[in-house]
């Protein structure tokens, strides 16, 4: 049953977690993308949906940008040559003419990506070396994959590139040439970094998946793509400190027994816990597990609700908290001679209701610290008086793990954490 309740914690929250507190700084574009690309399950027997690049190649591979191998594998850490990284330039964009073809020595007439270099070339995507030398085979790095996006798609640094290539922790690696074009990417949104953001690793080879998030995220650029979700795209806006969780919002809670039981007009003060993380998207904590939901359940009608009043967390901090649970109306009646080990098997019993079936079952055990919730063992004698003669009691029942939801009655201003 917790497992049902992580599934639908993840699902209530996914949606809500979208939505920054007006006014504050903005959030990072892998949570704001107003119409992220809806890719569908996985073609690839390597690429599963878990991987974290198989929604931009999903997306280039219904595109026709890019394919798979014959044997339906699509080998996301390969390496891309310069020749096989022409060729997905030319298949992504359709952009003019900046310059004259030339003759790379090393390139034939008739090699097979030669249209591609030439149109690479053209259209400033890709020089060559020296000695109109062009390298067809060579693998491509990191930084050169950088480089040719920002060069071919005239993009400039805004800010003092220096300051922007700080956000890497191997910023002092990349080379020279590469430093104000990378800086110009970074400001684009083209950068993606797999598994650490913060990690550039500009001169290691560019793998298929890596160049296939690139070539996505320059075409999102150039408004010819709708945005996909990542936490691995490099962002260099304010990350907001507060995030809102709107109202209407369900979350579970659970409790460390059963069932409770009380009468239908007992108000009882009560705790609740949060098993799992509320997290954003991309992994922020917002709620941790191990919260706690603090509140009552009071008279609501023919049955009982939970008011929660605050959100307690593992910390100790507080915070208030606006929700309620849907109105339980499950009843059980306790007659003379009921079985009593079952009715309060793992069970927590309100004060008023644990006076009750004391009073109707002449079974004074119930009275124990351990199953009330309420005013406690003290308050019973006094209690019992008022249902002696009775032969039988209704009683609300609450199961927690399907009856607590909480709804969030007004928007939640959280903090990550």
């Amino acid at each position: 049953m917790l497992n049902l309740k992580r599934l639908k914690a993840t699902a209530a929250l996914m949606l809500a977690l979208a939505t920054p507190l007006t006014g504050a700084a903005s959030i990072t574009a892998s949570i704001i993308a107003a119409a992220p690309a809806q890719a569908q399950g996985s073609r690839f027997g390597d690429v599963p949906d878990s991987h974290w690049a198989e929604d931009f190649i999903t997306a280039l591979v219904d595109r026709g940008v890019i394919a798979g191998f014959p044997d339906g594998s699509f080998k996301p850490e390969a390496p891309v040559t310069r020749a096989q990284f022409s060729s997905l330039l030319k298949g992504a964009f359709n952009k003019g003419k900046t310059r004259s073809a030339i003759n790379f020595v090393d390139v034939a007439s008739n090699h097979w990506a030669m249209s591609a270099i030439d149109n690479a070339y053209e259209t400033g995507f890709l020089s060559g070396y020296p000695g109109s030398i062009f390298r067809p085979e060579q693998n491509i790095p990191r930084e050169q994959v950088l480089v040719s996006l920002a060069n071919g798609l005239n993009y400039s640094a805004n800010a003092p590139v220096n300051e922007v290539l700080g956000y890497y922790n191997d910023g002092g690696n990349i080379s020279n040439f590469a430093r104000s074009p990378i800086a110009a990417a970074t400001e684009e949104k083209i950068v993606v970094n797999y598994p650490t953001v913060t990690s550039l690793n500009p001169n290691r080879n560019a793998t298929r998946a890596e160049v296939a998030a690139f070539l996505y995220q320059a075409l999102v650029r150039e408004g010819n793509a709708p945005a996909i979700a990542s936490g691995y795209i490099v962002s260099l806006d304010p990350v907001a400190t507060q995030f809102k969780i709107p109202a209407g919002t369900s979350i579970p809670v659970t409790y460390t027994r059963d069932k409770i039981l009380l009468l239908p007009d007992e108000t009882l003060p009560i705790t609740f816990d949060l098993k799992t993380n509320i997290t954003t998207q991309n992994g922020k904590v917002l709620i941790p597990a191990d919260s706690k939901v603090k509140g009552q359940l009071v008279p609501a009608g023919s049955g009982t609700k939970f008011v929660a009043e605050q959100l307690i967390y593992p910390d100790g901090t507080t915070q208030s908290v606006n929700a309620v649970s849907q109105i339980i109306t499950k009843t059980e009646t306790v007659n003379k001679g009921s079985d009593l080990t079952r009715i309060v098997r793992n069970s927590a019993i309100g004060t008023a209701a644990a006076a009750a079936i004391s009073a109707v079952t002449g079974d004074r055990a119930i009275a124990t610290e351990e199953l009330l919730i309420g005013a406690g063992a003290g308050a019973i004698a006094g209690l019992i008086q008022n249902f002696l003669g009775r032969n039988s009691v209704d009683l609300i029942v609450v199961e927690p793990e399907t009856d607590l939801d909480i709804t969030l009655g007004s928007d939640l201003l959280v903090s990550t954490r």
